[in-house]
């Protein structure tokens, strides 16, 4: 069988060479070309014998890919998309599927009016670990689903401000990394109804906030906390304590448990515990460990998209999907700034009729 030809867009960047390593790496696909305005992403091309563009339309006429890989800054992911899937061109674009919802629902619709699919980069749906704390907790084990604690708690290096952007609005770890918690909360714990937010900057001093607290109500009733910081010694974040991401040295520790009347379980340690008589705290509980078969959620992903570009399967992380993240991630840059709470789906209907005004 042919390899499937997959161009990357944005390729200089730490995701972009990763999605090129797992490219190479990949029995049933081939990289075909290389998109970026970056010397050093020329550089990189001839290195690997791939074609270089510094335009990627001029690219998608030339090299008619069969699939193409967004990862671009976020702001330009809209119109990059939008190229793609006028040319019927299966896509893959990375987290968060834009900066805002109005434009992000462009691709929704698009998506859906052409039939072309969509994959959104959400890679940790692809995470064994989440995938059997899915499994599990969707099977019932935990009982009724009472209450959910998420923390990304870690510090971040002092060199990785210098870049500008990171020290001002928008470069903070509510929208770098709390769309892969609240996307994580959403698929553990089903969608978020509404939450209440508060934001500082105290430990750096920077515009951008370096902490996050906010308080979810799900759809079903259950409540949730969740903590993000990128400010402080800790290691209560799933980069560091899942030990899917070799950057990181591993921390066995938890970032998220899920909690219900028959038990709770911990992840990524993915470790139940409950009550074998149903009874209260007096009783001792038993504790175990659900086994996984370990995966790099990454590749994971480019195997998946792989299947979506040959048709094998549809996108698991359709464009509507990744707009409620969105939403999740806006809500709380929202309250935080009125101290209200926000329902999130109100965000998405004012995003929705800003596009048709009636």
């Amino acid at each position: 069988m042919k390899p499937v030809q997959i161009a990357i867009v944005g390729s200089s960047g730490a995701i972009g060479i990763r999605h090129l390593a797992f490219l190479q790496n990949h029995p049933e696909a081939e990289p075909c070309a290389l998109v970026d305005t970056a010397p050093q992403a020329e550089e990189l091309a001839r290195r690997h014998g791939i074609s270089f563009f510094s335009d990627y339309r001029i690219m998608l006429d030339k090299i008619c890919p069969d699939g193409v890989i967004i990862a671009t800054p976020n702001r330009l992911h809209v119109s990059m998309a939008l190229e793609c899937i006028e040319r019927k061109i299966p896509t893959l674009v990375e987290k968060p599927i834009a900066d805002e919802i109005a434009p992000a629902l462009e691709i929704v619709d698009a998506a859906e009016r052409s039939g072309v699919p969509v994959l959104i980069g959400h890679h940790r749906r692809h995470s064994p670990i989440m995938r059997r704390a899915v499994e599990f907790i969707g099977a019932g084990e935990i009982g009724q689903l009472v209450s959910a604690i998420g923390m990304h708690l870690r510090r971040k290096p002092d060199g990785y401000f210098q870049t500008q952007w990171r020290r001002e609005i928008g470069g903070g770890p509510l929208l770098i990394n709390g769309a892969h918690e609240i996307d994580t909360l959403r698929v553990l714990c089903g969608e978020i109804e509404e939450l209440q937010a508060a934001t500082g900057n105290a430990a750096r001093g920077f515009l951008v906030e370096d902490t996050a607290a906010v308080t979810l109500r799900f759809r079903n009733g259950a409540l949730g906390t969740l903590i993000i910081s990128d400010a402080v010694q800790a290691a209560w974040a799933w980069e560091l304590t899942s030990g899917e991401d070799a950057r990181y040295a591993q921390e066995f520790n938890n970032s998220f448990l899920i909690c219900g009347t028959k038990g709770s379980l911990a992840l990524p340690t993915l470790e139940f515990c409950w009550n074998e008589r149903g009874g209260g705290e007096r009783d001792p509980l038993l504790r175990k460990r659900l086994p996984i078969a370990p995966a790099d959620p990454w590749f994971e992903e480019v195997k998946h998209f792989v299947r979506v570009v040959r048709g094998e399967e549809l996108p698991s992380v359709m464009p509507m999907d990744a707009v409620w993240t969105l939403a999740g991630v806006l809500a709380i840059k929202q309250s935080a700034a009125t101290g209200q709470w926000v329902k999130v789906k109100s965000l998405i209907d004012q995003a929705r009729a800003s596009r048709h005004p009636s």
